[in-house]
């Protein structure tokens, strides 16, 4: 299938929307024609300027209000149309996109409705255009494909198709059966949208939350082998329309687009390969995400940043336990926690520093195909990064992630060898400070722009394989946070991420600290987090109000004990019909906080508390630093 944008789903004017759409790869452009009239030259250079940038113009879009008007209404119609057709001559495109009539006037008579539609087939075929009908989910008569089906079929004319947008088909009933049906030649156009499942007006959330496919809630991998099924090898459309991608610059949107039908396709492939012989929109087979675990997490740091971080990982109960056998870098590890902290001059992290302060600069991922996972990143578009390494060192495969921060990919090695066992020098055995119990990282958390919160979905869940869950409310004193997680299968890997649209709020805070987006929250997970806590040092415990405590003893009938420990060590508590979670926070460094978290069979994060340590964090904000 070939690959298509309609310039509505980009920011800018209509060549910077034409040169974003060659610069992603697409092989054609839909032409939203409020973009034509808005734009300073005639239809015909638009069409050279689309064809010189190797592109096809694959309709023009969208005529409305036609079918079923009254008698004296329906003449000023079919003479629209003929100008379209003249618009359509001048662009150098053979396709119209017609959307069913939403207007007061439109009378419902399917006859009639046919008899239009015959008669403006016949006038296209003189012109040798192509008609696409889309039924609107709002329409006033026709609002679902089938019904749309329905009239082409009764019309049955080769120059009149069905337009097939899986919005409307999902914010209706979302029935794929009919689809079955309908004979691929008789398809003109596919175009495709997700969206995030919404109780609201339909209309609304047309206009303000669709959404690339992978980045909604949509079962759009089942659209798709839909649609494969009937034969059709025309262009995939995206129609997007989206506040937040009209904030966003339109080459790195566009990209995403592009990402976004390889992802499909890699989903077509895998699921059912017989159907793709001649549908495909990716060259080669792309090799599988493999990630498994996460292996470390790096901070960059300089002298002084370097003091406040240890001390923090030191009151935690981590220990220097290696250091860099060529470079200024140091490991800290608590159980099967790694934590590296880099302050080579010149080098990646260095770099990240002087622009973030102390922060996250990579999170390494175990894989058992590394560089399949480098090739993979390359296949959806990501941008590479090879680390400086000396000879004998591990070279580690790795692309720029969610602020510009690295993921690395691991190798797993089958002989148990980890990645300090190559490149770093023991210096101290890494029992750290009498921690008898397992602790391994939970989940890691970043804070990012609104205008990010989508393409960062779209990357874990085509880069890594991810699911990502629904956007949820978090209540932040000072506004709403919404978050979404995505998790392995497994649940090994854990990866929230936040977005705000507030300034004061938690994530904005953060976002403002470190100079941009990245990791705020880094969570370990222990067996006993009773025995732990009490050796952490209580300067670093994120203070919790007493009102909180006599909440709780009030909502959970808690043992005494139990209730006077969770006051003692600022502990937070929920309990769910299948489990209990015990958890406490950290202060904060550059507004990046830890956590430690002890789940009995609960596979939340504590969202019950979220607006508690939201609460601290703020009142304790002038006073971050441990």
């Amino acid at each position: 299938m070939k690959k298509s944008i309609a310039s509505v789903c980009l920011s800018g004017d209509l060549l910077q929307k034409i040169e974003a759409t060659a610069y992603a790869g697409y092989d054609g452009l839909e032409i939203f024609e409020n973009d034509l009239m808005l734009f300073n030259q005639s239809p015909a250079e638009v069409g050279k300027i689309v064809r010189d940038k190797g592109l096809e113009i694959v309709a023009l879009q969208p005529f409305r209000d036609f079918e079923g008007m009254p008698a004296d209404k329906m003449q000023k119609n079919f003479d629209r149309a003929e100008r379209k057709f003249d618009l359509m001559e001048e662009l150098g495109t053979d396709s119209l996109l017609i959307c069913s009539n939403v207007s007061r006037h439109c009378i419902d008579d399917f006859n009639r409705t046919v008899d239009h539609f015959a008669e403006l087939a016949e006038r296209a075929a003189k012109r040798n255009f192509k008609i696409g009908y889309e039924a609107l989910a709002w329409g006033r008569h026709i609002r679902d494909y089938e019904q749309a089906w329905k009239l082409v079929k009764h019309v049955d004319h080769k120059n009149l198709g069905i337009i097939l947008d899986s919005f409307h088909i999902f914010a209706r009933s979302g029935d794929l059966s009919t689809i079955a049906e309908i004979p691929g030649d008789r398809i003109t156009l596919i175009q495709i949208a997700d969206a995030p499942m919404l109780d609201m007006d339909v209309l609304q959330w047309s206009r303000h939350y669709r959404c690339f496919p992978g980045q909604g809630d949509f079962p759009m991998i089942d659209f798709i082998k839909a649609v494969a099924r009937t034969g059709y090898d025309g262009y995939i459309s995206h129609e997007i329309f989206n506040d937040e991608f009209r904030a966003t610059p339109c080459k790195p949107n566009a990209l995403d687009g592009m990402r976004s039908l390889i992802w499909l396709d890699e989903q077509l492939h895998l699921e059912e390969p017989d159907l793709v012989t001649n549908s495909s929109t990716i060259d080669t087979e792309i090799p599988a995400a493999e990630v498994s675990a996460i292996e470390f997490i790096e901070f960059a740091v300089d002298d002084s940043a370097q003091q406040q971080l240890v001390g923090l990982l030191d009151k935690l109960g981590f220990k220097q336990t290696h250091k860099h056998k060529s470079k200024d870098v140091s490991l800290y590890r608590l159980g099967n926690v790694s934590i590296v902290v880099n302050q080579e001059v010149d080098s990646y992290a260095q770099h990240y520093f002087l622009i973030h302060g102390v922060s996250v600069c990579a999170v390494a991922f175990l894989s058992n195909d590394a560089e399949g996972m480098a090739e993979r990143a390359k296949a959806y578009h990501y941008i590479a990064y090879e680390n400086d390494a000396d000879s004998g060192e591990l070279t580690i495969p790795s692309v720029k992630g969610i602020g510009g921060e690295l993921m690395y990919f691991v190798q797993d090695n089958e002989t148990g060898q980890r990645f300090f066992d190559v490149d770093f020098t023991q210096i101290a055995d890494d029992q750290s400070q009498g921690m008898q119990q397992r602790i391994n990282f939970d989940h890691v958390t970043s804070g990012v722009a609104e205008t990010e919160f989508l393409s960062t979905s779209l990357f874990y869940r085509t880069l890594f394989g991810l699911c990502v869950n629904q956007p949820q409310d978090l209540v932040d004193p000072y506004g709403i946070v919404v978050s979404r997680t995505a998790t392995s299968r497994d649940k090994k890997i854990r990866l929230p991420f936040n977005m705000t649209r507030s300034g004061g709020a938690s994530t904005e805070r953060f976002r403002e600290a470190h100079n941009g987006s990245g990791v705020q929250h880094i969570a370990l997970s222990c067996d006993n987090i009773l025995a732990y806590v009490k050796n952490v040092d209580p300067d670093i415990l994120l203070p919790i109000p007493s009102n909180y405590y006599d909440d709780l003893e009030a909502r959970f009938d808690l043992d005494e004990t139990f209730a006077r420990q969770l006051r003692a060590y600022n502990l937070l508590y929920d309990k769910t019909d299948t489990g209990e979670f015990i958890h406490f926070y950290t202060t904060s460094i550059n507004g990046l906080f830890f956590e430690v978290v002890q789940r009995n069979k609960y596979s939340n994060y504590g969202e019950v508390n979220a607006h508690v340590r939201m609460a601290a964090q703020a009142r304790h904000r002038l006073t971050d630093a441990p």
